[in-house]
């Protein structure tokens, strides 16, 4: 495995979100829009921030990448929501779509699937509009530090939501739970957190090019979120029907609460 500040320099020099969004979110694409994971994820987070339970004034999305997806459904229950990632370019893609620039990467089918589950397609741009509103800042994220959002000082979140990224940002297990330590401490005590990763992964292709993952199992998962604090309300492990760009055998969704700090 790369040491960490080789697998920094690879995601700063490396990541292309439009090959991203290409090879995971293009639902004109047929291999996009046969995914596993992808429908499944949408469906767990409508139904957990529809619930009524997840909600607030401030909702944190970790590791976001170029991609809206995670807070499609959270737009509706928090005041404030702000992405944050390592790459440069990921932040860039992200703010071009916030600013409705020409060019921009196209979440608008993806958010008809939101409206869809919600019971009204129809009001996608009504959709964009909220998302565009209620996302206020995109800010450098840094998983393997201390203080993750460091120079930006936020109160503690209600919700930090976070998608495939410890296992991409972390090199082994002990890294990996120092960095759910690192994240954790941005949240306040009775505040949620929703985490959607994957199990038996070594890596992950963007393109033609191979990122690393860790290959974690969901006990060391449950254990690691337990032994920091949490209280787990909820955890799916669903299988990988259609692979070939990923080695991960299966994905969760994860649903916690911090309990203590």
């Amino acid at each position: 495995m790369e040491p960490v500040s080789d697998l920094k320099d690879l995601y700063q020099k490396e990541f292309d979100p439009e090959s991203f969004y290409q090879t995971y979110f293009n639902l004109r694409s047929a291999d996009c829009a046969k995914d596993s994971i992808f429908p499944t994820t949408l469906e767990n987070l409508h139904n957990t921030f529809s619930s009524g339970e997840v909600k607030g004034d401030l909702l944190i999305d970790i590791g976001s990448g170029p991609s809206i997806h995670t807070i499609i459904s959270a737009c509706e229950c928090f005041k404030e929501i702000i992405a944050s990632d390592w790459t440069d370019t990921n932040r860039q893609a992200y703010e071009s779509w916030l600013r409705n620039e020409p060019g921009a990467l196209d979440w608008t089918p993806v958010i008809s699937m939101v409206c869809e589950l919600e019971g009204d397609r129809t009001k996608c741009a009504e959709k964009e509009k909220k998302i565009r509103a209620t996302v206020k800042q995109v800010v450098k994220c840094d998983v393997t530090k201390n203080d993750p959002l460091n120079p930006v000082v936020l109160p503690p979140a209600d919700c930090l939501v976070t998608s495939l990224c410890l296992e991409a940002a972390c090199t082994d297990l002990n890294s990996y739970t120092q960095a759910l330590r690192n994240i954790t401490t941005l949240l306040k005590t009775g505040g949620h957190l929703v985490m959607i990763g994957v199990s038996g992964s070594t890596g992950y292709n963007v393109g033609t090019k191979l990122f690393p993952d860790l290959n974690l199992d969901e006990e060391f998962v449950k254990n690691t979120i337990t032994g920091n604090g949490y209280a787990i309300k909820e955890m799916k492990i669903n299988p990988i029907f259609r692979k070939g760009r990923s080695s991960a055998l299966r994905f969760f969704f994860l649903l916690a609460q911090k309990t203590s700090n």
